[in-house]
């Protein structure tokens, strides 16, 4: 038995016809375009963002003190069981 395609061709016929890795080889170039405007992009666009996030401060040691200075002075609490609940639940856990 010999199997055969819509129009009568035999499939071994038809599948040298297909050009089965074309999309296999063109990726590398689609790929290399891709790259090449991603790599345009983040020089115009994230690298005054990157260079700006970098003289920022690791802590906003401000702002640290003020909520040192609030807990101390009662006006705003610390749950310690709520913030065990949202880092189980962050992290994958029932909460």
């Amino acid at each position: 038995m010999r199997v055969t395609g819509q129009n009568g061709q035999p499939l071994d016929k038809l599948a040298d016809k297909i050009e089965i890795g074309k999309t296999r080889e063109a990726a590398p170039a689609v790929l290399g375009a891709a790259t090449a405007a991603d790599a345009a992009l983040e020089s115009s666009t994230l690298q005054p963002a990157k260079a700006a996030l970098a003289e920022m401060p690791e802590i906003d040691q401000a702002k640290v003190d003020m909520l040192r200075e609030a807990l101390a002075r009662g006006e705003i609490t610390f749950d310690a069981g709520r913030l065990a609940k949202l880092i189980q639940r962050f992290h994958g856990g029932r909460g």
